[in-house]
């Protein structure tokens, strides 16, 4: 680049002098004293152009400049409005399966049956242990039918204790499975779950009062009572939740009346439904 520009330069000199040259030459003539001065030829006194001189060597760089102001602060142009959103990409590849969880804690399972006896060892030494027994069963009551209807036959019982269990001789209803004592009028549980329990007793108007007690484990759930001038049926009703081997019975204070015909006392109770 520095050799074109000072070549650019020698020939711009060269140039300058050849003109100079040229305008010496055909200048305007020196007046002779007898009237202006005459023009000069051109084709006369215009010689061949001389061949152009070698160039110049380059002269030295100039000093630099001094430092132009800042321009003015261009204004902020406006924010462009948000391009649409762009297509869903591919679905990717699936992850590589995770390694397994820990074990969880399940319930824990039936008590199996007792295993049999271990063999017994010589005196003195353990005996051999006996091997695990397969695991138990539990029974399933869901589908068992638990009910039972019990009525009086003798003319009367008299009881001078709230204690006393009122007797039963006969049994209408009694379903298999269902566990009732006639003798002492006692139902046994042997169905967890929710019972229901009716009965009906009847009462002379000259025989005193009466109180008939429904107790479920010794403890008097419902009592009813007919005064001494009443005459007419005492009964009552309840629903209960019984466990296994929980008993429900009726106790009396009083004299209770029956028939061997006509059942005029009752005791009834039916499973509503099993845990």
């Amino acid at each position: 680049m520095k050799i074109c520009v000072a070549t650019i330069l020698s020939i711009a000199i060269l140039l300058g002098n050849s003109v100079k040259l040229r305008a010496s030459v055909t200048g305007p003539v020196p007046s002779d004293g007898d009237g202006p001065a005459s023009q000069v030829c051109q084709q006369c006194c215009q010689g061949p152009a001389a061949i152009p001189g070698i160039p110049g060597l380059p002269g030295p760089a100039g000093p630099m400049g001094p430092y132009g102001q800042p321009g003015s602060k261009g204004d902020a142009g406006q924010q462009g409005e948000i391009g649409p959103i762009g297509p869903m990409g591919e679905r990717g590849a699936p992850g590589n399966t995770g390694s397994k969880g820990s074990d969880g804690l399940g319930l824990p399972g039936k008590i199996g049956p007792r295993g049999p006896p271990g063999l017994v060892g010589a005196a003195g030494q353990a005996g051999v242990k006996g091997q695990k027994g397969e695991p138990g069963e539990t029974p399933d009551d869901s589908n068992q039918q638990v009910a039972f209807t019990v009525v009086r036959t003798s003319p009367s019982d008299t009881s001078t204790s709230q204690d006393t269990r009122l007797p039963f001789k006969q049994a209408e209803t009694l379903l298999p499975g269902t566990s009732f004592d006639l003798e002492t009028g006692t139902f046994t549980c042997s169905v967890p779950g929710t019972y229901v329990f009716t009965f009906s007793v009847l009462k002379y108007s000259n025989s005193g009062s009466l109180y008939i007690h429904l107790v479920k484990n010794n403890y008097h759930v419902i009592t009813t009572h007919g005064n001494s001038n009443q005459r007419g049926q005492l009964s009552g009703s309840a629903v209960l939740v019984l466990q296994r081997a929980d008993t429900v019975y009726l106790t009396m204070y009083g004299r209770a009346h029956s028939d061997s015909t006509y059942h005029y006392t009752s005791f009834s109770g039916f499973l509503l439904f099993s845990e």
